[in-house]
């Protein structure tokens, strides 16, 4: 009798531990890639009803004012005292060769203008919204995806003057108070020296393609992080970048691929894009699915491949309100 149980118990024994390893296994990868952490709130307080008529007043007062200051704007073009937006659709090549492309070409006379804003307005891992969705909820006039920060736990990142995560882990880019950009070694300075010198804004992703008026060439095998399934971001892909012409006077990329239409951009070519357009400094952003451009309500490039978009953790934006 006893003799009997036995292998009925150890093939118990058995299933009851794989079932356990099998479900501890899906908790991690649904921990580290599904499940929200939030770690700051940005936005904690809902309004009251009184603070919010006062709010639609003071918005209604500066639109008009905004209108009166001669703001003038369409499908692909946005001026203000202040803001200058200019975007163009660029296709080239043919057949399984074509690139379709958009260029935003972006002069203010104040760099805080250029913000930052997170998905859902908490700071946190795997929290996300589409590009427009948080794009609208800040009353951004263009913006574009971001790092996608909260895919991974690392990196040096400040916005909008506020330093949320100190992990120095690979190349990143600062936007500084004068209007300029640059990119940097984040295991090389610190998060205090970034803030004392002036940085408003961080992105961790990469790599650069342009430093100092330098063309960046030669990607080869290129990986931003070190997941399960991570690959090279090297060949043909969608795309999101920003350059800098000048202080105050950038240059925002975003690349339609994996379609018909449009085959993607490789690092290289990506690369020399921003070199033609004259950057002086470039960086390449999270890619991919997460290739968004918005402008002024709508969704300008083609997400995905099929007008829709992925949800991401940040975007960078320009907005007057």
């Amino acid at each position: 009798m006893n003799n009997q149980r036995s292998p009925r118990r150890k093939r118990l024994i058995i299933v009851t531990l794989c079932t356990a390893l099998v479900c501890g296994v899906l908790y991690q990868l649904a921990d580290r890639y599904l499940i929200e952490h939030v770690e700051v709130v940005v936005t904690a307080v809902e309004p009251t009803a009184a603070e919010s008529e006062s709010v639609e007043a003071t918005s209604k007062s500066n639109q008009a004012a905004t209108t009166a200051s001669g703001v003038k704007s369409d499908d692909w073009n946005y001026s203000s005292e202040d803001l200058n937006i200019s975007i163009e659709q660029v296709v080239t090549g043919s057949s399984s060769n074509q690139i379709t492309y958009y260029v935003a070409d972006v002069e203010t006379t104040d760099a805080s203008l250029l913000q930052s804003a997170f998905a859902k307005n908490v700071f946190g891992r795997n929290i996300t919204e589409t590009t427009s969705e948080i794009a609208s909820n800040h009353q951004a006039v263009f913006a574009i995806n971001g790092d996608y920060y909260g895919f991974r736990n690392d990196g040096i990142i400040i916005r909008n003057g506020v330093l949320y995560r100190n992990d120095p882990a690979r190349e990143a880019v600062a936007f500084y108070k004068d209007g300029t950009m640059a990119s940097y070694d984040e295991k090389k300075v610190t998060a205090q020296t970034l803030l004392d010198a002036g940085v408003l804004q961080t992105l961790s992703f990469g790599p650069a393609l342009i430093k100092n008026g330098q063309l960046i060439q030669g990607f080869t095998n290129v990986k931003i992080d070190t997941n399960v399934g991570n690959r090279s971001i090297s060949n043909a892909n969608p795309r999101t970048g920003i350059g800098m012409i000048a202080p105050n006077h950038y240059v925002f990329v975003v690349v339609d691929g994996r379609q018909n239409d449009s085959r993607g951009i490789t690092l290289d070519e990506f690369a020399k894009l921003f070199a033609e357009l004259g950057a002086k400094e470039a960086y390449n952003l999270d890619g991919g699915g997460s290739s968004t451009m918005y402008f002024m309500g709508r969704v300008v490039n083609n997400p995905q491949g099929k007008q829709e978009e992925r949800g991401v953790s940040d975007i960078l934006y320009l907005g007057e309100g």
